[in-house]
C-alpha cells in the first residue's frame, strides 16, 4: 500500500480580479457572497480581486438567475395562451 502526501491546499489563495455589471436599476446594489463562513460584500462596477472560490459562488448564483429567469418566462407564457 502507498502511502500519499497530504498536502494543505489553501482555497483563498488563489485570486481572480472580476467587475460586476452595474445599473440605474436592478443591478446596482452591492453582492454578498459567504464561503465557508467567511462574508464578502462586493460592490458592483469596480474591480474587485476575491478568492477564486468567491467569484466561483457568484458565477453560479447567476446561472441559477438566469435558468430562473427563463423557467418564469416559460411558465409565464404557457398561462398566458
Amino acid at each position: 500500500m502507498s502511502k500519499t502526501k497530504e498536502t494543505n491546499v489553501n482555497p483563498w489563495a488563489n485570486t481572480v480580479t472580476l467587475k460586476l455589471f452595474r445599473d440605474s436599476e436592478r443591478y446596482r446594489d452591492d453582492v454578498f457572497a459567504a464561503v465557508n463562513g467567511r462574508r464578502y460584500r462586493i460592490q458592483r462596477g469596480v474591480e474587485v480581486t476575491v478568492p477564486a472560490c468567491v467569484a466561483a459562488v457568484i458565477e453560479e448564483s447567476e446561472k441559477q438567475d438566469e435558468k430562473t429567469a427563463g423557467l418564469i418566462s416559460e411558465v409565464s407564457g404557457k398561462y398566458n395562451a
